[in-house]
């Protein structure tokens, strides 16, 4: 089921996007969580500056 999302981002469209996955750590318990986003390829370093 994976390879077929991923074949399907290779056309078209889903080529000027990037799969980011940032680590957020909580206030609240201080454990890590992972936030992941689509994001266009020109916003990738924006995202990760915020």
């Amino acid at each position: 089921m994976a390879k077929k999302a991923v074949a399907s981002l290779q056309k078209g469209e889903g080529r000027g996007l990037s799969k980011v996955i940032k680590m957020v750590k909580s206030p609240k318990t201080g454990a890590y969580t992972f936030k992941e986003e689509m994001v266009p390829n020109d916003d990738v370093k924006n995202y990760f500056n915020k």
